[in-house]
Order: structure tokens, then sequence, then C-alpha cells
């Protein structure tokens, strides 16, 4: 298979630009590199088109790798014919591949295998190539007491075993009756034994029923937690008629052997013959490869919502470079204090004990507005843990009390603070800290730029995916890193205040690297230019060309340092300002005058039109933050806990996860709220995440509380309406009549069939 040739058509690109891409991606450049400093050699392939190109990459060289493989195996046994080759080289998955192979894996030693030891070969292939035969006559001619075959029963189901492998190992029967039953079954789960009160939690499952391939993501891995937990059976009918469904894919199988009919002796054993090979064979591999299947496409949903919560959560409006307050909140082991500069340097720290059992409450407001006071403090960020609506009021009472300070408090998800506090990386961070304390300093810091201080901690841990715990944890990692990748490169980091943790993520940059920048600015003090980059051991060339343009210098020498301009861009930027006769300073940020410069005048061999508009576009408005203005959510006084909660309240809140089935809301209740997907609008919504993204402000409306099982269920339609749209089966199946017609039109061609089958058993 081309690579080059299948990515072009899946893509709808041009060789040309797969080919140079590829070449890019080879030499080690990041997608992020790619998709902003190559649009030239790649025809301006966007960071989606690259992520979707290097996948596709990597599974087609993986496919190949398999062919290979697979062909050399079946070669070795001397069985690789034209046919099957040929077969092999256009399998476009590795499922058909794997199914073309199955006949030749090596595999343990089966009952057809016994069999055909014992003689039994030519027996069976008599039977399929003569139905006018009686098999017990016939296998009266195949005894052989040396091998265990000593009677006509013995010889008919050694017999039996080797048609039934055959079938079983047939790739086009096995593909046929696949997709059959993806289109056609039913997934039915049902509650262990003895399992209702351990089992409590998956309730909605305890008697529960839906086509397989119409089975949303989320419904999908709670199945398959509640089977691994052992509270819940699984099993897979093939339609809404069990029996009856189960006998035509028995039919299926028999008129695959071509027999449509009992009128020749030989027929009546080998119809039973297909109706095992269908039961013991085939549905059972069926069965296990449409339960995978379910759950692999279950998994990338999953991970894909994970991933764009992720990327939502990441690119939040950050509040700036203020001094922050953090406050972790605690109700017996009191709230921890930190207090931040506006590059996030820690400046003090303390523990307040305002409520139970110490109740210093007037004492707590004392230090707090000592310590705002002292350091000029802008911001107080609130963690939304244990204590948080409490912690909110003691702050709400020391702005009441000193209306001199002149400060703003705000809440955030503390979400992944405590798994931050007692990792590897604040540990070398903050030696001398107590955990706790990191907590605090982490939720300052979040406030400042969450983007900076989440890739701190790992993604599975902040909370904004579903089941992220239950899907394949390297395509996971490998999905959120990309994430975290695009969207620090997208926004730029200052290289002289950032951490080794998010300078890692910058393109062509290693923990290693990453590592040797810190330990390099904090000897020699902060980077003036870009070129010192180049003074950082193992900053090679490579590693300059790739992260250059994402490493900022805000207060440099040369003004383009703080901009996303590539150094090696720089000979445009000359070109422009020799050409109209303006310094650099007369130069940025004049919007008029650098929409009225031509880009086509300032191209060159190696910089095309994209990359000179990119320069002027950014010149107009150098290092510009992508992310959103930062605003802040008031939650609702005297609304603290889900017993304050009364149906049609409209509140405040902020969206902390968003699930292919709804919205989840923090409405400051320490418990979050669910929208679900048919209150998220009076509109019909296909996808959450076009009405609503994770950090998104919200107003709602409370339909529903049930305090024992903790549920809040709210609403944001504007129209009031309680109707709930549950998941169902769909009553949309073929009647029996209608399968049976469907089976009788396929055609099939008399002999030719069977014909075929014998020469794949002689093989």
């Amino acid at each position: 298979m081309d690579v080059i040739q299948k990515i072009a058509k899946e893509l709808t690109i041009n060789i040309k630009q797969v080919t140079a891409a590829i070449d890019l991606l080879d030499e080690g450049a990041t997608v992020p590199f790619i998709s902003r400093y190559r649009k030239e050699v790649t025809g301006g392939l966007d960071d989606q088109q690259l992520r979707i190109l290097n996948e596709r990459l990597i599974y087609l060289r993986e496919l190949n790798s398999r062919r290979e493989t697979i062909l050399e195996s079946i070669s070795s046994q001397g069985k690789l014919t034209s046919e099957l080759e040929e077969s092999i080289q256009q399998a476009e998955t590795k499922t058909l591949l794997e199914d073309l192979y199955l006949p030749f894996k090596p595999k343990r030693r089966t009952k057809a295998q016994i069999a055909r030891e014992a003689g039994l070969d030519p027996l069976a292939n008599l039977i399929i190539e003569d139905r006018s035969v009686i098999p017990d006559q016939v296998a009266s001619n195949f005894l052989n007491p040396n091998k265990e075959i000593n009677d006509v029963t013995a010889a008919l189901t050694g017999a039996k075993q080797i048609i039934m492998e055959c079938i079983s190992e047939d790739a086009n029967l096995l593909s046929e009756l696949r997709e059959r039953i993806w289109n056609n079954g039913i997934m039915h789960s049902t509650v262990a034994k003895n399992k209702e009160v351990e089992g409590e939690k998956f309730k909605d499952y305890f008697d529960y029923q839906e086509a397989i391939n119409k089975i949303p993501s989320h419904r999908a891995l709670a199945l398959f937690r509640g089977r691994n937990e052992d509270l819940l059976s699984l099993s897979l009918k093939p339609g809404s008629n069990e029996k009856e469904d189960h006998q035509l894919c028995a039919q299926l199988v028999a008129r695959h052997i071509n027999v449509t009919d009992t009128s020749k002796p030989a027929d009546a054993w080998l119809s039973e013959t297909a109706r095992l090979a269908w039961k013991i064979k085939l549905f059972t591999r069926i069965d296990l490869d449409l339960k995978l299947r379910l759950r692999e496409a279950a998994e990338l949903e999953a991970i894909n919502v994970f991933a764009s919560n992720l990327r939502d959560l990441l690119l939040a409006a950050p509040a700036g470079p203020k001094a922050t307050m953090g406050l972790d909140p605690g109700i017996r082991t009191g709230v921890k204090v930190a207090i931040v500069d506006p590059t996030g340097k820690v400046l003090d720290y303390d523990t307040i004990y305002p409520h139970a059992p110490k109740k210093q409450w007037d004492a707590s407001i004392n230090t707090l507005a000592i310590l705002i006071q002292k350091y000029h403090v802008d911001l107080v960020s609130i963690g939304n843990g244990t204590g948080s609506r409490e912690t909110d009021q003691l702050v709400a009472d020391l702005m009441k009390q000193h209306k001199d300070l002149k400060f703003n408090k705000i809440t955030v998800s503390e979400a992944g603070a405590s798994v931050y506090s007692a990792s590897e990386i604040a540990a070398k961070e903050f030696p001398d800290l107590d955990v706790t304390i990191r907590g605090a300093v982490s939720i300052a810091r979040r406030l400042q730029d969450p983007l900076a201080e989440l890739v701190k901690i790992e993604p599975k841990s902040i909370g904004v995916g579903q089941y992220q715990h239950d899907v394949n944890q390297v395509q996971l990692a490998k999905s959120l890193d990309a994430v975290i990748e695009d969207c620090v490169n997208a926004v730029g980091v200052d290289i002289n205040t950032a951490s080794a943790s998010l300078l890692k993520q910058v393109s062509g940059l290693s923990t290693s690297i990453s590592e040797n920048i810190v330990t390099f600015r904090n000897e020699n003090g902060p980077f003036n230019d870009r070129k010192q980059f180049k003074k950082v051991p193992r900053l090679g060339e490579k590693a300059y060309e790739q992260a250059a343009g994402f490493l900022r210098i805000m207060s440099g020498k040369n003004p383009l340092d703080a901009s996303s301009v590539h150094p090696e861009a720089y000979p445009i930027v000359n070109a422009i300002i020799s050409d109209t006769g303006k310094p650099i300073a007369e130069i940025i940020g004049q919007s008029h005058f650098l929409r009225s410069l031509k880009a086509a005048n300032y191209t060159t061999e190696t910089f095309g039109l994209p990359t000179v508009t990119d320069i002027i576009q950014e010149l107009e408005k150098p290092g510009r933050d992508p992310r959103p203005e930062f605003k802040s959510v008031t939650f609702k006084d005297g609304v603290e806990t889900m017993a304050d909660l009364q149906p049609d309240m409209i509140l405040e809140g902020v969206v902390t996860n968003v699930a292919n089935f709804g919205a989840f809301v923090d409405i400051g209740v320490h418990q979050d709220g669910l929208v679900h997907i048919s209150h998220l609008a009076d509109e019909f919504v296909k996808d959450p995440r076009d009405v609503v993204k994770t950090g998104e402000m919200v107003k709602v409306r409370v339909v529903e509380v049930d305090i024992a099982r903790k549920r809040i269920a709210l609403s944001m339609k504007k129209n009031k309406d309680e109707s709930t749209i549950k998941p169902a089966i769909s009553k949309k199946t073929p009647t029996n009549q209608q399968k049976k017609q469907r089976i009788n039109q396929q055609p099939v061609e008399q002999g030719s069939m069977a014909n075929a089958f014998a020469k794949a058993l002689k093989k």
C-alpha cells in the first residue's frame, strides 16, 4: 500500500503536501512548528490536518509492517498463492489483515488439527464436493484405530471439526457476518447474581438493552466498567429476536458452503455443521470482536471529549501578572494561605483557623488584611473544595470591614492541586514548603495563568474527562500531550519566567533542555536576546529552530523577540524597515501602516506569501494572547449547600466538565449539577460542545435536587420544559419475513461456492 497516496486521498490534499509533511515529521519537526513556520513547504496544512496525517502515517506504517510479516510467514509455509497475496496487499485495515492471516496463523493444537493428523481431510473434502454421498457410509472408509478413530461417529466428528474451522477462518464470511451483527445486534446487560446492593451505582443497567452500534461512549464505558467490577453481565444478541436471528445467521453460513435445502443426502449433515460453526466458532469470535470494537470506539470518543475539555481549560482566560493570594480551604485543618508576586514567586504563607473547632473568625480576617496590605494583593483566589463557601464568606466579610483594601475575590477549581502538592515537581520547586502550602500556591498561580500552572499536573488528575481511567492509557496520554503541546505553543512562553514544566512543552525542548534553561537563567540572569538561547547546554541548532519562535523575551534588546516572528524571518522585517525608512519602534502596533503594506513585495525564495502575511499580522499585535478576556463568576449569597437549593432558582455557575450527555456546572454548593443535553438549549443539541465549553460562565435554573444520591438537575433552557430524553432502543428493526426475503435475495453461484470452499479445505 502506498502510504502517501492513501493519506492524500483521505485528507483530500495533494501528494506533494503529504510528502513534505512526512519528511518534516521524520526529521523531528513538531506539529506546532510545521503548521506555523513551514506553511510554504506543506502548502498551508494546519495543526489539525497535521495531527490526523501523523496518526494515519503511524497506523499505515504499522499496517504495512504487519503485512510484510504476514506475507513472510505464509510464504515460509509454502501456502502463499497469487490470489492470497493480492488480497493481503489490498487489505486496508488491521482487522481484515488478521482475518486473512487467520487460517495460516500458528495456533495451539486444535480438534481440527488432530482430525487432519488422523487422515480425515479427504473425508471432509468428499462431503463438501459431492452432496450425493451418504456421510455415514463414506465415513466407514476412514476409520483409524491408531488415531482413536474407532467408529463412524468419531470419523464424522473429526470431519465436522475440520469444516467448522475452515468456515470460521473464511475472511469474507467473517467480515460479512461481523458487519451484519454490528448493524443489527443488541447489547443486553443484567445485574450479576446477588449484586443488586453492591452495584447500586449501575442501577440504570440492571436490565438494559440497546442497539450495539447506537450505544454512546459514556454508556458503553459504564457497561464495561460494571462488567469489569463483576457487577454486570453483558451479552450480545444477533438481533431483536435472538432465536430467529441466530437461525438466520446459521442459514447464511450454510449458504456460504452452498447448502440451500436438504434434498441431497449430505445436506442435512452439512447444515448442522454450519449451525455449529456459527454457534461455536463464528459468533463466539464476533461477540468478542464487536465488544472490542464498541469499547475502542467508546474509548476514542472519551479521549476526544477529554482532549476537548482540557484544551478549553488550558486556554481559559488568565487573570494576568498580578499579586495574588491563594486560599486552600479547610475546616478542621485550617485555611492555607500563600501570596505570590505577579511572576508567581512565593512571597509569604500562613495558616488561619476561621472555622470550627477553633472559630478564629476575626483573627483570621485581621491576618488576611495585614498580608493583603503588605504585599499589595490585587486578587484573592479561593479553591472550590471543602470549606470553599465558608472561606468565600470570610473574604466577603474582610471586604466589608476593610473597604480601603482594593482587591477582587475569585473561586477557582482546585482539581489536581493536591496531586501537584505531593508531586516530585512541587518538591523540587518548593523543597522547604509544607505540602498543604504548595496547594495554596498552585491555587494562586492557576488564577494568574491557568496554562502555566496546569501543565505541572498529570492531565488525568484535572478532572475534565469521562471514564478517563478506563480507557487506553497510552492513547490517552498521547492525545493529551498533543493538546498541551498545541496550547502552550499557541500562547507562547516567556522564557524568563516559565518553569521547566512549562518549557518542556515548547516545540523542540526536552525535559533536560528545559531544566538547563532554568539553571542557565538562574546562574546568568534573564535572557535579553534570542541568540543567547544557543548558549544553553544541549540546546543545539535543531532545538533552536523548533523552539525559538515560541519562546518570548518580553523586555529584551530586540522588540521582535517578544513576538512570534521566528528569528529566521527577521530579514523580512529588516527589509520592511529598509524599504519604508521607519524604525521598528514606529512599525510595531501601527495597524493602519501595516495594513497598507503589500506582503507580496517582501516574499523571497524561502519565505512565501503565507509567512510574510503572518509576520505583518504579528507586527500589528506582537505577542498577542489567543485566550479570552478574564471574567469571574459570582455565586449566589445564601446558597452554599445542596439543602439551600430550590426548584426554579436561577443561579450563575461555571462549566467544569463537558461530556457527550451534557455539561457539569459548579454553582457553589460543593456538588456539580448536570445540565442534560436535552436541557442545554431550547433547540435540539447534537453535541454539548457546540453550546458550552469547560471554564465558561453560564446561567442555569434548578430543575431537581436529590440530596440522597447527590444529584442536581439543571437547565439552560429559556422556555421551561421538564421533558427528559431517555435512551431507548430503536424500534425500526426488520421483520422476520423481511430478513428471510433479504437472505433469499442474496445471489449464490451454484457449485462455484462449494468448489472454492473445497479448494480452501485442501490449502
